[in-house]
């Protein structure tokens, strides 16, 4: 039985533990999935002990970045991004399968990036996930951040897109939402954002009136207000769950040292899903 967990501030309501069992489950393989979570102050102190007790882990929000220096090595998407959501404790290595997820979740959505104008609102660690995955498969990117030292830095380090200090109301085919802006204390919010006239309004009919489809990295709430004025605009939206379940996946795959499916992670999160109702 392999003893895995996911580590973060606070995950005391992380769906990690259910989705990971099962998906490990299905692939025939047993795990014992617990919840450990750190005070920032504390995660130096803790940091070493996850290796011992762990055959490997997830990490999540805000310990992507700090898990780092105790790593050997960093692998794929986890060396450009300098952050890390999986690792496997007896190599030391470090894993980052986000972007990953969320192009899964636009590809089992009927989302298609090539070829396509997406703009990305956010550019923090989950931001530069989606960038670089929408970037890679051939979509034309534009990138909105209200820190311009993160953007600008963002683009030094990714570029192959356009970075945007206002956001024109223009069409696109895609808009994704990679704030948080919508979750926790800012459930029922939209992300702010500048317009081409100077004024700063919600995202709202008069940008996504003109989009092709919105996808969200949040999943609680299950439909986010920003998907929500999307579905009223009568465009096709995508919530975080899928990319969270997808992310999961591919993290399994490297505890098992198997090769991913995107048919088999479709097929697993329908039966996911099902069962959950």
């Amino acid at each position: 039985m392999m003893k895995l967990a996911v580590v973060g501030k606070d995950v005391s309501a992380s769906e990690s533990p259910a989705i990971h069992a099962f998906i490990l489950g299905t692939l025939g393989k047993k795990c014992a999935y617990e919840k450990v979570s750190i005070a920032p102050s504390q995660f130096s102190a803790h940091a070493e002990k996850l290796f011992g007790e762990f055959d490997g882990f997830n990490v999540t929000i805000p310990f992507k970045g700090q898990i780092v220096p105790y790593l050997k090595e960093l692998r794929g998407d986890a060396r450009v991004f300098g952050s890390v959501n999986t690792v496997l404790s007896k190599e030391r290595t470090g894993y980052n399968t986000d972007g990953f997820g969320f192009l899964l979740m636009l590809q089992n959505a009927g989302i298609e990036t090539a070829g396509k104008r997406a703009l990305v609102l956010g550019a923090g660690g989950a931001g530069r996930s989606c960038i670089k995955k929408l970037t890679e498969n051939g979509a034309e990117v534009f990138a909105y951040e209200r820190d311009e030292e993160r953007l600008q830095t963002c683009y030094r380090e990714l570029g192959g897109f356009s970075p945007l200090t206002e956001v024109p109301v223009a069409p696109f085919d895609l808009i994704v939402n990679c704030t948080g802006v919508g979750m926790h204390d800012t459930v029922g919010k939209t992300p702010l954002v500048n317009f081409s006239d100077g004024s700063i309004a919600p995202v709202g009919e008069q940008l996504l009136s003109l989009a092709g489809a919105a996808a969200d990295l949040i999943y609680v709430p299950a439909e986010s207000e920003f998907l929500r004025v999307a579905r009223l605009c009568g465009k096709k939206t995508v919530s975080g769950g899928s990319m969270l379940f997808y992310q999961a996946y591919y993290a399994d795959c490297i505890f098992l040292g198997r090769k991913a499916d995107a048919g088999e992670a479709k097929t697993l999160y329908e039966r996911y899903t099902k069962e959950k109702q």
